[in-house]
Formats: structure tokens, C-alpha cells, sequence
């Protein structure tokens, strides 16, 4: 035989040993596909070398080295990875074994058809013919999903939404009733069965990988039962937007250097930068029902809109510094503006003591111009939210302790405490208001993907003042939930809470409000 046809044999004994030994764990039989493995964008991707001394993680001490530098440097038909690397412990299927062989072969067929001397005979090239029919099947399927892949590549192309821009919506079912309790000794009519909804498109866009964009659009008409007695049972998920479409969030996060963060934007809110450290039940579409029961509301909540802030993350450190200029930032009327009007300026820290358990704490400065005040949140009783009346300026020093620790897979304990050290900046009275909570959450209780909640907790409320009264008769919250998993998109929560005096007021009836909340993600 002709030494061409010796080399040809020798090319594919020496391709088969490679590929097979090199992948000891590959079997003749896998049926793994690897079209569908994590990184079929490098095998995909595979680049000619022309020296083994391109493939940085080939030694001429491995075994393989004088077989791959032959089949690399003389016959040029062995790939290496875009980052230089030849892989050769990876296991492979016979669909890739399939595409390596086919290479060499038709490497060893142009040579044989540019040979000047003595060609093979046809027992020669029947051998050849035979190795080739041996994976006819894998490499017609393996054609087949390539060609199916690039169409499938194009179609997406051509009618993806944007190269930079991520939709993802969240849309809110809510059936809700509550009961008939008396407000300063007369009935309320505010317990009609209500079916509302909550809609948000969110558009993140990000330049450079790193940093985001976020637009949120949000309508709905989720309505507030009690609303003209009481603020202490609004809905976290309240939307009063009467069906219009409304800009909810539009702000920029970026990197500036390893783990900071800035935020800049002209409508966003404090949790967009400070963790509440409340992972399971802060999430007004999957967590707590209730507004009072997400986050600490002298903290977390507090005058937002446009502003400023920084985020800090290293190891078990974290830190967040936030400014905003309260809602009439836009406004040039003396007494408004971005620095002269209603402000928030907060700090927050976070320490991870453990793997499972990381306490926080936090202080606020608050301005309110007149007739913005709202020292609760939207959570306290009318007096709390404005003890010196609604026209008087008010200010704020607030600080509190957050904390959330992981006991098992299922079980998660958090809360929080804060007080606020209010004063009127014309008559110098002051009020002093607490808050508390505790929660409890039961991850993936019963079936992986649901959650069980309970949150007990006293709102805001002035415990001590001067010059103005002490609120004696503190209302209580308490909350159950259970959110079920339908699939990866769909969940249903039915929730309950009972506020108990509620305005702080023990000749008020506890309020009642019942939930079913249906999550729709995409």
C-alpha cells in the first residue's frame, strides 16, 4: 500500500484514540445531546490551530502530546476553544466524536486527491468509506440541528425585542373582602368583595453588561378598604392608577469601581438601594400582602422619587447611602426643588454574621415641607402620620436594627425596630414614634416554590411627646399567608390581617381584610 494510505490509517486510529481516551466517561451509546449543553456557544465556536503550542492547557508531558501534535500540525484537522484551551478531560458524545472524525477524514480525502503518487487501492478506500458510515446517522443529525439552530438563530434575531432591552411584566389578580368593624362608634361600609388588578411592564437596559436602565410602567385600580378612616390596612400592592399607564420607576444603576454601585434617576424609591433584610416576604407580588408587613416603614419608606444613592458589597459587609428629593423635585416654586423642598437622606449597613444570618442597621434624616408630612410611611394612624397637623414642617431623625437569619431549608426568621425623633421646625413640639415586627417564613412548605408567611407587628405609633399626646391604645398587626406555586410563572396567595385598634384607638373594632392574590410573571 501506498505510505499516504498508511497515514491515513494511522490518522484515523490516532483520531479515535485521542478523542476516546481523552473522554474516558463518553460512551458509544450516549444519548446526551450535546446541542443542548451550557456551553454549545464555545463548541460551536471552535477554532483551527495550526501549532499544539496554541493550546495552553496541553503539555508536552501529557500522554496525548505526540498524537495531537501530529494530528494538529500535520494533518491540520484538531480544534482548540476560543480561549486557547484544547479541553481534553472533558467527556464527549458521539454526535462530537462524529464531527472530529468527519475532519480528519476529509483532510485524508483531499490529500488523497492531490496525491502525485501511488493512490490506495479500493479495499484501501472501502476501509476509509466504512469509518464513515459508522457515523452517518450522527453527523446527518448532527447537520440537521445545526441548520435547524441557525434558523432558529435568525428567526430570534430578526424579531427580538432589542439587543440591549429586557421585558419582563408582572400582573396582579386581586380578590379582597374584609369585615363590617365600627369606627368611632359607626359602621363602615367598606367591606364589598372587590376583584382589582395590578399591571407592570419593566424595560431593563443595560450598555455594558453591567449597569441597568429600568423603566417600569405601571396601571392597575387595587383600591384601599377603610381608606377614609385609616391608613393601617393599604395593600402592599395598592395601585390607584384608575387603569392608566403611569411611569413608576425610571433610574440608572451603574458600576463605578469593585462592588459600589451608583443609582441616579428621576423616579425610583429607597429599597432600589437599601436591602430591607426581608428576602421572603418583601416582595409586594409574592411576599406580604400587606404594606405595613414588607419593610420597615420609618426606614424603607419615607419621601422618594428623584435622587441620588451608592451601594457598597464586600464580602460580608454592606453598606448603601441614598438622597432623595421627595416629590416635587421638578418644581422651581421656592420651597421645592431638588435640595430646598421635602428630602430624605439615608444610611444603611448590613453585616453577614454567618452564612445564614446578617443584622443590619440604619439611620434617616427626614424634611417635610407643609402639607407633605407623613412620619409613617402610609402605615401609622392620621395622628401619627402628622402629629403637628398637615401645614407645619416637619423634620426627622429615624434609626433602626434590621435582621434576617435562615435556621433551616424551611425556616427563616427576620423583623425589625425603629424609632423617629420628630419635631414641628415652627412651634418646637416633638413626637416620638416606635415600630416593630417580627416575621416568619416557611420556604418551599409543603412543595418546592411555595412559601408560608406570618408577620406580627405594632405600625408606628407616638409613644412619647411634647406638646402633643401620647397614642396609649397601640394597634397590633398580624398577618398569615400562603403563596402555592402553580409553575415557574403562575402563583395564588390567599392572605389574611387584622389590624387591632385600629388608629390606635381601643373603641375602634379590629379590621378584617381577606386577600386572594394571583401573580402572573413573564
Amino acid at each position: 500500500m501506498s505510505s499516504l494510505f498508511w497515514n491515513s490509517l494511522k490518522l484515523g486510529s490516532m483520531a479515535l484514540g485521542v478523542s476516546l481516551l481523552l473522554a474516558p466517561e463518553a460512551k458509544a451509546n450516549d444519548s446526551l445531546d450535546f446541542l443542548s449543553r451550557a456551553d454549545f456557544a464555545d463548541d460551536m465556536a471552535l477554532e483551527q490551530v495550526t501549532s499544539v503550542s496554541q493550546l495552553s492547557d496541553v503539555q508536552p508531558t501529557d500522554w496525548a502530546f505526540q498524537a495531537l501534535q501530529s494530528l494538529v500540525e500535520r494533518y491540520g484537522c484538531i480544534a482548540g476553544y476560543p480561549d486557547g484551551t484544547f479541553r481534553g478531560n472533558r467527556a464527549l458524545t458521539r454526535y462530537e466524536f462524529a464531527a472530529g472524525l468527519n475532519a480528519c477524514l476529509a483532510k485524508v480525502e483531499e490529500l488523497i486527491g492531490t496525491a502525485t503518487g501511488d493512490l490506495a487501492t479500493k479495499a484501501d478506500l472501502q476501509t476509509l468509506q466504512r469509518l464513515q458510515e459508522e457515523f452517518a446517522a450522527e453527523l446527518a443529525v448532527l447537520r440537521g440541528r445545526v441548520d435547524a439552530l441557525e434558523a432558529r438563530t435568525s428567526e430570534l434575531e430578526a424579531n427580538q425585542f432589542s439587543t440591549t432591552t429586557k421585558l419582563s411584566g408582572e400582573v396582579l389578580f386581586n380578590f379582597a373582602g374584609a369585615n363590617n368593624p365600627e369606627f368611632d362608634g359607626s359602621d363602615t361600609d367598606d367591606n364589598q368583595i372587590t376583584f382589582s388588578h395590578r399591571t407592570r411592564l419593566n424595560f431593563d437596559t443595560s450598555f455594558s453588561g453591567r449597569d441597568r436602565l429600568r423603566v417600569r410602567l405601571q396601571t392597575g385600580n387595587t383600591p384601599r378598604y377603610f381608606g377614609d378612616q385609616t391608613s393601617q390596612t393599604r395593600f402592599g400592592f395598592e395601585a390607584r392608577d384608575g387603569n392608566t399607564f403611569v411611569l413608576d420607576k425610571l433610574f440608572y444603576q451603574f458600576p463605578i469601581a469593585s462592588g459600589l454601585m451608583g443609582y441616579v434617576g428621576p423616579q425610583y424609591d429607597l429599597d432600589d438601594v437599601h436591602d430591607p433584610l426581608n428576602p421572603f416576604l418583601a416582595s409586594d407580588g409574592s411576599g406580604s400582602v400587606s404594606r405595613f408587613g414588607r419593610r420597615d416603614p420609618l426606614i424603607y419608606r419615607g419621601p422618594a422619587g428623584a435622587g441620588l444613592g451608592l451601594s457598597y458589597k464586600a464580602g460580608r459587609f454592606g453598606a448603601a447611602l441614598s438622597y432623595f428629593g421627595g416629590g416635587d423635585a421638578q418644581s422651581p416654586d421656592l420651597g421645592d426643588g431638588f435640595f430646598n423642598g421635602t428630602m430624605n437622606a439615608t444610611v444603611t449597613a448590613n453585616y453577614k454574621i454567618t452564612d445564614s444570618w446578617t443584622l443590619g442597621a440604619a439611620y434617616s434624616y427626614r424634611y417635610f415641607s407643609s402639607g407633605d408630612t407623613d412620619l409613617g410611611g402610609g402605615t401609622a394612624s392620621g395622628f401619627g402620620r402628622r402629629p403637628f397637623g398637615s401645614v407645619n414642617p416637619t423634620n426627622s431623625h429615624n434609626v433602626g436594627i434590621q435582621t434576617t437569619a435562615r435556621i433551616s431549608d424551611g425556616f427563616a426568621i427576620g423583623g425589625w425596630a425603629s424609632v423617629a425623633f420628630a419635631d414641628d421646625t415652627r412651634s418646637g413640639r416633638n413626637a416620638n414614634l416606635f415600630n416593630w415586627a417580627v416575621n416568619l417564613a416557611f420556604p418551599d412548605l409543603f412543595k418546592e416554590g411555595n412559601l408560608g408567611g406570618i408577620i406580627v407587628g405594632q405600625p408606628p405609633y407616638v409613644y412619647d411627646g411634647d406638646g402633643v399626646a401620647d397614642e396609649e391604645d397601640p394597634s397590633w398587626h398580624i398577618e398569615a399567608l400562603y403563596r402555592i406555586a402553580l409553575n415557574d410563572n403562575i402563583a395564588v396567595t390567599p392572605a389574611v390581617f387584622v389590624v387591632t385598634n385600629p388608629e390606635n384607638n381601643d373603641g375602634n373594632d379590629a379590621a378584617v381584610v381577606g386577600v386572594i392574590r394571583t401573580r402572573f410573571q413573564f
